[in-house]
C-alpha cells in the first residue's frame, strides 16, 4: 500500500490490473446502493468469460445473476427496471460485438426514451461492453463498435485506457441516472496500475492528459493509449515530444481539453483500433478542423483499422490493430511540415 499527492490531498492507492479495478468498483457500488442488480452471460456463479465479475454472485447472491443468451432481453429487462422498477441494473453483454442483435433497444430505447416521455423517468442503466482484438476471436468477437453510438442522442460512452480510470468512470457511470455504454478493452483487463482506494470518481466527459509534450498531440482511446504512450517514449529519444491525450469518454466529449492541446502543439495524429472509416477518429478530427484549423502546422492525420472484418488468424489480426511502428512514422510525417 502506498499513498499518493493529488488535489484532494494524501490518497491511499495500490496496484490493481484493470479487471480488479472493476471488481471493485462493482463491489463498492453494490455495497453503496441496494438498488444495483447485475445480470448478463455467465456473470454469476462464473464470474464472467473474461472473469471481470468473479466473486460478486457469492458476495451478493441474487443481485447477480445469470441470464440466457438473449442480448435484446438482457438490455430490454434493464431497462425496464430501470424505468419502472426503481433499480439501478448493470447488465453486461459477453462480447461488445453482440450490441448488434440488441441495436433497436440500445439505439431507439436506452438513450431516447427519457425524452420521449417528457422527462418524466430516468434511465440509470450502465451497459458492460468487453471490446477489441484478443486471441483470435474472429470477426463477431474482436470489434470495436463504440463509434456507433456517438450517432445516438441521449447515451454516453465510456472507454477507459487504465485500471484507475475503469474505476472512476465505472462508479460514475452507475450512479448517472441516464444511459451509460461501458466499453472495456479486453487485453487491459490484465494491464495493471496504481487505483485509488474507496471513494474515487472520475466525471464523464473529462478528457486525460496522459503525458506531457509540445511537438504532437496524440489522440487515443482504449488499448491504443498504451501504445501511444510506448511510441512517445521512443519519439522522446529522437527529440520529439508527444503529448497523448485521452478522451475518456466519447460523449460527452471534451473537445476543450483536447483543442488546448492541439493549439499548444500545432500537430494532431488520432489513434483507435474501431475501423478508420467513421471510426471515432473522424468525428474527433472535424471538431479539431473547425475550432483550430488555423492552429495547425500539417494535416490531422488518423490510424486505425483497415475497412474489412477482423481475421480469425492470430497472425493475421495484429495487422487490424494499430502498432507503435506506424505512430512512429505518422509522427515522425507530421514532424516535416
Amino acid at each position: 500500500m502506498m499513498t499518493i499527492s493529488t488535489n484532494a490531498g494524501e490518497v491511499k492507492v495500490k496496484t490493481l490490473n484493470m479487471r480488479q479495478a472493476i471488481i471493485e468498483a462493482l463491489t463498492e457500488e453494490m455495497e453503496r446502493d441496494p438498488s444495483t442488480v447485475l445480470f448478463g452471460e455467465d456473470v454469476g456463479k462464473f464470474g464472467g468469460v473474461f472473469g471481470a465479475t468473479k466473486g460478486l454472485h457469492e458476495k451478493f447472491g441474487n443481485r447477480v445473476f445469470d441470464t440466457p443468451i438473449a442480448e435484446t432481453t438482457i438490455v430490454a429487462a434493464a431497462l425496464g427496471m430501470a424505468i419502472s422498477g426503481g433499480m439501478r441494473p448493470i447488465p453486461e453483454l459477453q462480447f461488445g460485438d453482440f450490441v448488434g442483435v440488441a441495436f433497436d433497444e440500445v439505439f431507439h430505447k436506452l438513450g431516447k426514451w427519457r425524452w420521449m416521455h417528457g422527462g418524466q423517468m430516468e434511465v440509470p442503466v450502465t451497459l458492460r461492453l468487453p471490446i477489441g482484438i484478443a486471441g483470435g476471436a474472429g470477426p463477431e468477437h474482436s470489434q470495436s463498435p463504440q463509434a456507433l453510438f456517438m450517432h445516438a442522442p441521449g447515451l454516453q460512452i465510456c472507454v477507459p485506457s487504465t485500471p484507475a480510470d475503469a474505476k472512476g468512470l465505472l462508479k460514475s457511470a452507475i450512479r448517472e441516472n441516464n444511459p451509460v455504454l461501458f466499453f472495456e478493452h479486453k487485453v487491459l483487463y490484465d494491464v495493471k496500475g496504481e487505483v485509488p482506494e474507496g471513494e474515487y470518481l472520475i466525471p464523464l466527459g473529462k478528457a486525460d492528459i496522459k503525458r506531457e509534450g509540445s511537438d504532437v498531440t496524440i489522440i487515443a482511446t482504449a488499448l491504443q493509449v498504451q501504445t501511444a504512450l510506448n511510441a512517445a517514449k521512443s519519439l522522446a529519444k529522437q527529440g520529439v515530444e508527444a503529448e497523448v491525450v485521452d478522451p475518456r469518454t466519447l460523449a460527452p466529449l471534451d473537445m476543450e481539453t483536447i483543442l488546448n492541446s492541439v493549439r499548444k502543439t500545432g500537430r494532431v495524429l488520432i489513434v483507435h483500433e474501431e475501423p478508420t472509416t467513421g471510426g471515432s477518429g473522424a468525428e474527433i478530427s472535424a471538431q479539431i478542423q473547425e475550432e483550430a484549423l488555423f492552429d495547425l502546422h500539417a494535416p490531422i492525420k488518423r490510424i486505425g483499422s483497415p475497412d474489412v472484418p477482423i481475421a480469425q488468424s492470430i497472425y493475421l489480426e495484429q495487422f487490424y490493430r494499430p502498432s507503435e511502428e506506424q505512430i512512429i512514422d505518422v509522427v515522425n510525417e507530421l514532424m516535416e511540415y
